[in-house]
This record gives structure tokens, sequence and C-alpha cells, in this order.
């Protein structure tokens, strides 16, 4: 599991404005495993990543535009590993990877969940789009400019869609997958990305990703993947309709991951 967490506290001397973005802090832990993310497994033959974007819970602060934030999060993504995946819209039940946005709950802002899906690897990634949880500044700053309330939320889908395949946090500042308990520049994390942005529809064009960012993805689905995959269907062509003939249930990794599945985030 791994999560992105806010905490809210003014430092002395600063604005509370500024405290309270350097407040934001990314957490990672693996539940019961004591592993490393294992990537993805994509349908056998076409790299083919089923995905859903739920519409939001009540009291999410969910806006309907957030679903297309997602959706160009999951493309960066796609376009970064150049082919080897392909991300396509399916339902609830059949999804490999599960995008929903959920209310405000423990300072916690992001968090990937691993999940098993008919014996594949998928993940279950929520987003907390209430900048409200982050302080009374930080809600005022976000109505003041959209912009920046945008950036948080498209950057919070990236990093957790990048736990979901498999990625790690890093100690570069450079990278969207940087660990933010390794201090450096908090605001300034959020305002480079948010600078390079004239208008909302910038976002589907500027990644947010660093060349480090997209080597190490690369590296978890390489090009011989596509090779391997189409080789292995060409192999077996009755593997695939074999599979699209059971039914798609989630399984539990762990009881901690299970529970809160069934239960649902609160």
């Amino acid at each position: 599991m791994t999560m992105w967490f806010a905490s809210w506290r003014p430092a002395k001397g600063r604005p509370a404005w500024l405290a309270a973005i350097a407040g934001l802090v990314a957490i990672v832990s693996l539940v019961g495993t004591g592993q490393t993310i294992a990537p993805l497994q994509p349908d056998a033959g076409t790299g083919r990543v089923t995905y859903f974007i739920g519409p939001g819970e009540p009291k999410s602060e969910f806006r309907p535009s957030d679903t297309e934030l997602a959706t160009w999060a999951l493309r960066a993504w796609e376009k970064a590993v150049d082919g080897t995946l392909r991300f396509q819209p399916s339902t609830e039940d059949e999804a490999l990877v599960q995008v929903h946005f959920v209310g405000p709950g423990g300072g916690q802002y992001g968090e990937m969940r691993p999940l098993l899906v008919r014996g594949r690897r998928g993940a279950a990634v929520f987003i907390r789009p209430d900048t409200n949880a982050l302080g009374d500044e930080i809600a005022r700053i976000a109505k003041a400019d959209p912009l920046f309330r945008e950036t948080i939320v498209y950057l919070t889908c990236v990093h957790e869609l990048g736990h979901a395949l498999g990625l790690e946090h890093t100690a570069a500042y450079a990278d969207i997958m940087f660990f933010f308990g390794y201090g450096g520049d908090i605001p300034g994390f959020f305002g480079r990305y948010r600078t390079q942005l004239k208008s909302r529809a910038d976002i589907q064009n500027v990644s947010g990703l660093s060349a480090d960012d997209v080597r190490r993805v690369r590296a978890l689905y390489p090009q011989r993947l596509r090779a391997e995959l189409n080789h292995e269907d060409h192999e077996n062509p009755h593997a695939a309709r074999k599979n699209t003939k059971k039914d798609l249930r989630f399984q539990p990794i762990d009881a901690t991951i299970s529970a809160s599945v069934a239960a649902g985030v609160r």
C-alpha cells in the first residue's frame, strides 16, 4: 500500500500557505509483504490494461472534470512506455486498474493498493481531491488559482498511478515519484509544473514525468515484453479467449487490503 499524506501546520517565520504545502509528505509501505511493488500484468498479446474511473464519493469535493485529469495521467504513462501498454476503459468489475475519488481522511491525500484480479496483478488507486483537507490557506490559494488545485489533483493521479505500475519512491527531486520525506523545496515541486500551464488544457501535454521516471517505467515494461506477449498469444491463441470467459473477481493480497476493499474507503 502506498500513500501520499498531507499535514498542515504554520511554521514560524513562514507564510501559512507555504507551510501547508511544505507539510505534504509522501509515505510508502507495503502491507504484509515487505516486498517491492510488482508491475501490472497486461493482457497477453496486446499489452491492454483495462481501467475504470469512478464518479467520486459524496463529500469528496470531486468534480466531473477530475475524470479527465485521471485519464490524462493514464495517457502520460502510456506515452512513457511507448506502446508497450495500452490503457482502455472498461466497467468496474473488469478493470485491472481502478481510480476512485474519495473523501478526506486522516490527512491522507492519495493511496495505491495492489490487488489480484483473476490471478493478475492489478491496482486500486484512491485520490482525495478536497484541497480543504490541506488547511485554510491552501484552500484559499486553490480558490484563487484553479490551476493550482488542478495541478495537485493531476500530479497526485500521476504519482499514485506510477505506484500502480510498479514504481517506488525516489530521492530525486526531478521525479514525479519523488519522496517528499527527503525534503527539498516542496512548493517548488508543484510550482514548477504550475508555471508550465497557461490553461487547463495544457495539462494533457505536460506529463510531469522526468527523464528518469520514463527510464524506470520502461525498464518495467520493455519493448521486448510486447514481442514476448505476441509470441505467447501466437503459440496459444485460445488462452486469451479462455480467460475472457472467466468471471473477474478481486482476491485479497492480505487481510488488511481485503477488508479495506470490501468495506470501501472511509
